[in-house]
């Protein structure tokens, strides 16, 4: 039995199934596989390096601390990725009249259960990048 695209649509749509092309979960997988989406959600879980073997506290953070934590990221980058995460329900941001002004951001609840997603996979990168970096040499050196 052929199907219509809109029939897939309807059917991704009632049923999720990220491995249709028309499901919307596939946009939100492509969000939270980011590299800087992972990295914010542990820094704001409390998944920092100066909490290491200690069992991480969510935390609100500023801005310029995130900023200050995650080296190599763009003003815009963040601040796009800030903003996605806020529209998507995973953080919060809280703008408090202070001079200057302060702006703090905090993981919700549906972004505190996708955290405890997020720390292992960074843990797993870090434990297993000597292993990945052996696998990518040897790869390299048999394809050239």
């Amino acid at each position: 039995m052929t199907t219509t695209k809109a029939d897939d649509k309807a059917q991704a749509k009632a049923e999720y199934n990220a491995f249709l092309a028309a499901c919307p979960s596939r946009q939100l997988l492509d969000r939270i596989s980011n590299k800087w989406v992972v990295l914010i959600l542990c820094a704001l879980g409390g998944d920092t390096p100066e909490h290491t073997g200690t069992s991480p506290t969510p935390q609100a953070m500023r801005y310029s601390e995130l900023a200050r934590l995650l080296t190599g990221v763009s003003q815009k980058m963040l601040t796009q990725t800030l903003r996605a995460l806020e529209r998507d329900g995973l953080l919060t941001r809280t703008v408090t009249p202070t001079v200057p002004v302060t702006v703090t951001y905090q993981l919700t609840d549906l972004g505190h259960s996708l955290h405890h997603l997020t720390q292992p996979l960074r843990h797993w990168a870090q434990t297993h990048m000597d292993q990945v970096q052996a696998h990518r040499e040897t790869h390299d050196a048999q394809t050239s």
